[in-house]
C-alpha cells in the first residue's frame, strides 16, 4: 500500500547492532528515513546531530526516538514512541502538532490500541526472528501481514528482514520496511 510521501525504506540505528549508523545514513537513497535511536541521553542527541546534519544534506527524513523535546529542539521531521509510551502521543501531539509521531506495535492487541491515538505511521514488529530481540517470538510473514492490514495508518514491517524475506510482505499490508542490520554498510 505504498503512500505518496512516504519512504519505502526506513533505517533504525541500534547501539549494539550498529554502534557506527553514519555509514549507513550515508547510503540511504535521498526520499527514506532514519529513525535515531539511544539509550544514553548524550550519545541520543550527539547521534541526532550528525545524522540529521547527514539526512538535511542528503534529503532523508528524521525522527528520534523516546525523546520528542530533542526532537522539535533539533528540528527532526517528529519523533517515534515505544509501544508501551504509545498512549502519551496525545500529549505529544497537542505540543508538537507538526510533527510525525510513530509508534512501534508488537501484536494485534496493540494495533488495535493504537489505530485510536493520535499517530501518524506505526512499525510492526519483530516481523521475523531478529537479533535485537533474540529472545521474542516473531509474527510470521502470514500474521504480520494480517495485522498490518487491519491498520487504519500506515504500517513498516521491522524485526529480520532483509532482501530474500522481504518479497513474503504483502503490498496491500506494508508501506515499506524499517531494518537494521539489512541497510548496514
Amino acid at each position: 500500500m505504498r503512500r505518496p510521501g512516504l519512504p519505502s525504506l526506513v533505517l533504525m540505528t541500534d547501539d549494539e547492532r550498529l554502534p557506527d549508523p553514519l555509514a549507513a545514513v550515508r547510503a540511504l537513497p535521498r526520499g527514506n528515513m532514519v529513525v535515531v535511536r539511544a539509550r544514553d541521553s548524550t550519545r541520543r542527541a550527539e547521534l541526532s546531530r550528525a545524522i540529521l546534519k547527514l539526512a538535511h544534506k542528503n534529503g532523508l527524513g528524521v525522527l528520534i526516538a523516546s525523546d520528542p523535546e530533542l526532537a522539535a529542539q533539533l528540528g527532526a521531521d517528529g519523533f517515534h514512541l515505544p509501544e508501551a509510551s504509545a498512549k502519551e502521543s496525545a500529549y505529544w501531539r497537542a505540543r508538537f502538532p507538526n510533527m510525525i509521531v510513530t509508534s512501534s506495535v508488537h501484536s494485534y492487541r496493540a494495533l488495535v490500541h493504537a489505530r485510536a491515538l493520535p499517530i501518524d505511521i506505526l512499525f510492526l514488529s519483530p516481523v521475523f526472528a531478529t537479533g535485537s530481540h533474540p529472545d521474542r517470538a516473531s509474527l510470521t510473514p502470514l500474521r504480520a501481514n494480517i495485522v498490518a492490514r487491519a491498520a487504519n495508518k500506515p504500517v513498516y514491517a521491522l524485526g529480520g528482514i532483509d532482501a530474500h524475506n522481504a518479497a513474503l510482505l504483502t503490498r496491500d499490508a506494508f508501506v515499506g520496511i524499517a531494518a537494521i542490520g539489512a541497510l548496514a554498510v
